[in-house]
């Protein structure tokens, strides 16, 4: 998934000639704390929520306020883990989209992104979690998926996780079935510690509920 396929147009950019005013009216009525400048097509940067109330000149334009909009976009081809690193660094809740050209998309909302993480991270698919522990270079994909599929199983997704300052890292996978007793021993006969493992029942469905959660807070 690349950052075009995240792009939403239902948040409006501000243009130069845009007052305070109508920054604040949009900030409240697009529920973010960032907003785009968009002067034509060409992306002139973001401004905040504190960047207006900071300059106390609601009727002035823009243009006219002491501002300097941070610089910080995503190009449309760029993969969504780039999405998510700037999210995450900049504290974002919204993140201009440009082609090659710095010409102006639209915007990626973190609801958005979330909604699509979850389908990423198979969230609504039911299944079994299983973490495992491992040494940070002692990882193989080919044997762990064989081990899945030789129990008539398949690897929904997988992320890993790894701690500073250790050689441990943990990798936790989704698997399409609920039954996943056999999927364990097969892992336990390979010499792979599992960390943790879930059913459908009392991970998954506590896994949507805060996400669904999440949403519902995002979107008051």
């Amino acid at each position: 998934m690349i950052a075009k396929d995240l792009i939403t147009r239902d948040v409006l950019p501000l243009s130069p000639s845009d007052t305070g005013l109508t920054a604040l009216h949009w900030f409240d009525e697009f529920k973010v704390s960032h907003l785009p400048i968009v002067n034509g097509t060409e992306l002139i940067g973001i401004i905040t929520e504190t960047d207006i109330y900071t300059a106390n000149s609601f009727e002035e334009t823009i243009a006219n306020h002491s501002l300097t909009p941070i610089n910080i976009s995503v190009i449309q081809t760029q993969h969504v883990y780039a999405v998510i690193r700037l999210f995450a660094e900049y504290k974002l809740t919204l993140l201009p989209v440009v082609d090659e050209n710095n010409n102006y998309l639209g915007v990626i909302t973190m609801p958005g992104l979330i909604e699509n993480l979850a389908s990423i991270t198979s969230v609504d698919n039911p299944g079994g979690i299983i973490v495992l522990e491992m040494n940070v270079n002692d990882f193989s994909l080919t044997e762990i998926a064989q081990i899945i599929e030789s129990n008539d199983a398949r690897l929904l997704s997988l992320y890993m996780t790894s701690q500073p300052d250790s050689i441990k890292s943990e990798l936790t996978l989704k698997i399409n079935k609920m039954d996943i007793q056999p999927i364990l021993q097969t892992f336990l006969r390979y010499d792979y510690t599992i960390k943790a493992s879930f059913f459908e029942s009392d991970y998954t469905d506590d896994l949507r509920d805060r996400y669904n959660m999440l949403m519902n807070y995002l979107n008051i």
